[in-house]
């Protein structure tokens, strides 16, 4: 590949790589945290705790120990890179072939391939992570109406909840 075409990769390349990751970690609801008001125990406030929890739970229909973030699949994008530069590399031995210069051809079109197995990579990352950001605003709506109800538990049983 001559110098001149790989600064040229080098740079589109890079462009499309730095901003991959575009999953921004979303900003999980702290959990509320319950003060005795009438001097209940230790043990008591286990108790009172645990069955507001079940009493939330069981009229929320959320769990909060169940909610957790999904993976993103990660597998279906690791070859698409080698994939299309395979690609390209054939189809630009061909195109150098009718050119005069097969070897340039076949450097051009692997550039060209592996560019275009990226655009398809970028494009699956960002629709998984707009899948992610769904799931975390579902989960985190479920866990507030979760938390509503296991507060109104716990200032019924005498606790400041906050």
């Amino acid at each position: 590949m001559t110098p001149k075409i790989q600064r040229i990769s080098l740079g589109i390349l890079s462009s499309f790589l730095l901003p991959a990751n575009l999953v921004l970690a979303q900003s999980q609801s702290p959990e509320p945290f319950a003060y005795p008001t009438k001097g209940q125990t230790q043990e008591q406030q286990q108790e009172d705790h645990f069955a507001c929890y079940s009493w939330a739970k069981e009229q929320t229909g959320v769990d909060p120990s169940q909610l957790s973030p999904t993976t993103t699949a990660q597998s279906s994008q690791q070859g698409q890179v080698v994939r299309g530069a395979a690609k390209g590399s054939l189809l630009g031995v061909v195109g150098g072939a009718i050119g005069g210069d097969v070897g340039e051809g076949a450097e051009i079109g692997a550039g060209v391939g592996a560019l275009a197995g990226l655009f398809r990579r970028r494009e699956e990352k960002h629709e998984q992570a707009q899948v992610q950001t769904q799931t975390n605003e579902a989960e985190q709506q479920q866990l507030q109406t979760y938390y509503r109800a296991w507060t109104a538990c716990m200032e019924g049983r005498g606790y400041s909840v906050n």
